[in-house]
């Protein structure tokens, strides 16, 4: 009989916090870029004029949305997921096939998703202020100070705004992080050359990031459209339609700044849980 340790239901959100205070400024490059309805401006070029007119502060806006997007969107999926797969693979005694982890993660990703929409969209309306001319920005103060704004000025239909395809894309993104990641470490700790270390952590995360940025990017471009908008799209079939007619890549407008973000947020989100499971995590005793 040997022990390990299994994460904690909230070890999840903790972990994608962390990581998203390193990576927040991409994230920020990214939502200016998707909502710009010209493409006039590359990632370098969008981070000096940032700093020109805002300073470097302003490429930490919406840092608090972004906490509280992490703590309900990312808590949300990675309790289902864990949750269940640590139950599953207790009752089978081993690991589940890659498609009951795809199916697992879609429907934690898509619940995620739902819970955390106010929060996703606060974050993108705070990260998109920086951009526009003083009389026209929000000037949120907080996270909780724009979800209350929202649900008093615009009602609370408003803060759910492009649930729909925030949740789709909550599944996607989830089912190339969580799922890819479990298989792929699966897939590197079976070869019997790397051990549960964090060379395999980086590893798997990689290739999970980079699964996770393709899967996701047309409907991250679409929903970032729809959270932004000020009325201007009447659903998700007119963005989709307005969206089509700037072109297909028009669906990938930011796909190097969005990998630049993902993949490190990846990266770091498992290095962080890995390291709390195995730091905090709850002892089992698992047969050998």
């Amino acid at each position: 009989m040997a022990e390990k340790r299994i994460s904690r239901w909230y070890f999840g959100g903790i972990a994608s916090s962390g990581a998203a205070c390193c990576t927040h400024p991409l994230d920020l490059l990214k939502v200016l870029l998707q909502t710009q309805q010209e493409v006039k401006m590359k990632m370098t070029g969008m981070a000096v004029h940032v700093v020109r007119s805002d300073g470097v502060l302003a490429l930490y806006s919406g840092l608090s949305a972004s906490l509280c997007r992490q703590m309900s969107y990312s808590m949300t999926r990675f309790a289902i997921y864990e949750t269940v797969r640590d139950m599953m693979a207790s009752g089978n005694q081993g690991p589940m096939p890659f498609y009951q982890k795809v199916l697992l993660g879609a429907f934690g990703g898509l619940t995620g998703g739902f819970i955390g929409t106010p929060a996703d969209m606060v974050n993108v309306r705070m990260q998109n202020d920086v951009k526009l001319p003083p009389e026209l920005r929000r000037n949120y103060a907080h996270a909780l100070d724009g979800l209350f704004r929202v649900w008093k000025e615009e009602g609370l239909k408003k803060l759910f705004s492009g649930a729909t395809m925030a949740s789709s894309r909550g599944a996607l993104v989830t089912v190339g992080q969580l799922s890819c990641y479990d298989q792929a470490k699966q897939l590197v700790l079976g070869t019997g050359v790397m051990k549960d270390n964090i060379l395999t952590h980086f590893l798997a995360s990689l290739i999970a990031g980079g699964c996770a940025t393709v899967l996701c990017q047309p409907l991250d471009v679409l929903k970032t459209r729809l959270m932004n908008s000020k009325g201007e799209y009447v659903g998700l079939i007119h963005c989709l339609t307005d969206t089509a007619r700037l072109g297909p890549m028009a669906f990938y407008k930011g796909l190097v700044p969005a990998g630049i973000r993902l993949i490190p947020q990846t990266v770091l989100t498992f290095i962080f849980l890995e390291q709390l499971r195995l730091n905090f995590g709850i002892r089992v005793i698992a047969s050998t």
